[in-house]
């Protein structure tokens, strides 16, 4: 008896506009902006390699409100050669896909079943002596969905193996909006056997008696969605019970790398120890490429000198990841800390400039309420799904507040800086 298999992804974003990287470095957000396409690819090359029966996408296949043609031709393209194989495709769509004009447009091959408004379950046909497997499944008919949906699903189906998609927020992720919400005891107590989960960028799985996945986004696009990104590779066994595997897909994996300056008297110790963590990182990854975000920290007497030529310590950084290969730099964060210095005019002044300003300026009810006022003007212009994950309560806007307060006080004393002969010069 032959076991039924099959891959489950969600959440791909086909061609995903990547605003947030444009504005940084334009190449590499034309890198990972085609980084999807190639991990859909890849998704297709797995489903045919293993030789599963079926491909389950558990929503927001597209991005939006997406209206490129091209998009459409590359999906269909892809989905004909699971066609040519005999391999069926099950679709539901998420909030992204509901606003998408190709969803509407799209005439899919017949091995492709895209499920409608209202639920539907699907009975795969086996050979006799197998146990029955079904597919249920129900797409979002508008872009949100702020009521549970488990209730409008088919019951299971008696004497087998109920297999259902959906598109949940389950009981809340910070950053991502309430859509279905459910619960994971709902989910296992309903008599399905595995829930094919969509809407969640990072993976998650409940294995029992019901099998529960959120396979995650299958590339990510910014260092909120860090690491390695993964699909599941099921199979339904003969006596019912489900295998699951996690396959690594993603062509570029985003991660943060901290550099503790602390021990870097010199900038050639600050550039030899930077080389190093790219290295550390790169044979760590286990993604084609690698993208990174620096955080560079510590107390050491480089640390105007860091701040002042961070542009420098960039090109540095950049130099590097470069001559290791396939390894981009995403962004470089400093929070260094000078030493404190010995006697001399210009540092007593400096000092006493980091005192005045961090004392009188920035402890300051005035100064902390325009600043306030300046970071939610800055936020109100970014889409809500990035405040709620910057700011998502007034405690952590006022953290951030402080934060960046400081960061630009030192960033002032660093300008101010003359510099000391082993600096970055």
């Amino acid at each position: 008896m032959t076991a039924y298999r099959f891959v489950h992804a969600a959440d791909i974003h086909l061609d995903s506009p990547l605003r947030s990287l444009a504005l940084r470095d334009p190449a590499l957000a034309e890198f990972i902006g085609s980084a999807s396409r190639l991990v859909f690819t890849r998704i297709i090359d797995l489903c045919l390699e293993e030789k599963v029966q079926a491909l389950l996408l558990a929503g927001d296949l597209y991005d939006g409100d997406q209206t490129s043609m091209k998009t459409a031709r590359f999906l269909s393209e892809q989905l004909r050669r699971l066609d040519a194989a005999g391999i069926a495709v099950f679709i539901i769509r998420g909030n992204h896909d509901a606003l998408s004009r190709i969803t509407k447009e799209l005439v899919f091959p017949p091995n492709v079943h895209l499920f409608g408004g209202r639920a539907e379950a699907i009975e795969i046909k086996r050979d006799r002596g197998q146990q029955a497997v079904v597919i249920h499944g129900l797409s979002f008919a508008k872009p949100h969905a702020p009521e549970g949906l488990l209730t409008k699903y088919r019951l299971p189906v008696q004497d087998a193996t109920n297999i259902g998609l959906m598109h949940t927020s389950l009981g809340g992720s910070p950053s991502h909006d309430v859509y279905a919400p459910c619960s994971t005891n709902d989910l296992l107590n309903s008599g399905f056997r595995y829930w094919a989960l969509g809407h969640i960028h990072k993976r998650s799985t409940t294995e029992g008696s019901c099998a529960i996945v959120m396979p995650g986004i299958p590339q990510g696009r910014d260092i909120g969605e860090s690491g390695p990104k993964s699909v599941t590779l099921a199979s339904v066994l003969d006596d019912g019970s489900i295998a699951i595997e996690e396959r690594i897909v993603s062509l570029a994996q985003f991660e943060r790398i901290g550099l503790d300056a602390s021990g870097a008297a010199t900038w050639h110790d600050l550039v030899a120890q930077l080389e190093t963590a790219l290295q550390d990182a790169a044979t760590r990854s286990v993604s084609d490429h690698l993208v990174v975000r620096l955080a560079v920290s510590g107390t050491t007497p480089l640390a105007w000198n860091v701040r002042r030529d961070s542009d420098l310590l960039r090109t540095e950084a950049e130099t590097r990841a470069k001559s290791l290969g396939n390894i981009w730099i995403d962004k470089l964060e400093i929070d260094c800390r000078r030493k404190p210095a010995g006697a001399t005019a210009s540092t007593d002044q400096l000092d006493a400039l980091r005192r005045t300003m961090s004392d009188e300026v920035v402890a300051s009810e005035g100064f902390r309420n325009e600043a306030t006022d300046a970071v939610k003007e800055l936020l109100a212009q970014l889409p809500p799904e990035c405040r709620r994950a910057i700011a998502p309560d007034e405690a952590t806007l006022e953290e951030l507040v402080a934060r960046l307060a400081g960061e630009g006080a030192e960033e002032v004393l660093a300008r101010l800086s003359i510099g000391d002969p082993d600096g970055a010069r």
